[in-house]
């Protein structure tokens, strides 16, 4: 079993609307522990084959980094352990928020 696990607590759940207006597709949420560029706990997107529907909770691994040149904090991806994506896969799945930033994915490797 790997020890790169991580646990994001979903606070936005798919199909969470925001206060924009924005509809989640996907579950969104935070890393306790973890702190991210605007001193709260860093922020992740969920990205997986494997589920479709609200989660509270998602046990995975560290995907790719969302770098955001025009705010102040980045953004994880978080997948299973198995799944795999390219950067254009990612940016469609995290579109529907990114769209309003000018950022760059990278991957992490899996090795």
């Amino acid at each position: 079993m790997p020890n790169n696990l991580i646990t994001v607590t979903i606070d936005r759940p798919i199909g969470f609307i925001d206060s924009f207006g924005n509809q989640y597709p996907i579950n969104y949420g935070f890393i306790a522990g973890v702190l991210g560029g605007d001193g709260e706990e860093q922020d992740a997107y969920i990205i997986t084959r494997t589920v479709d529907s609200p989660l509270k909770t998602f046990e995975g691994v560290l995907l790719a980094i969302i770098k955001r040149k025009d705010d102040i904090e980045d953004k994880w991806v978080v997948s299973t352990i198995k799944e795999r994506y390219s950067i254009s896969e990612i940016a469609a799945k995290v579109h529907f928020i990114e769209q309003y930033f000018d950022s760059e994915i990278i991957l992490i490797s899996s090795g």
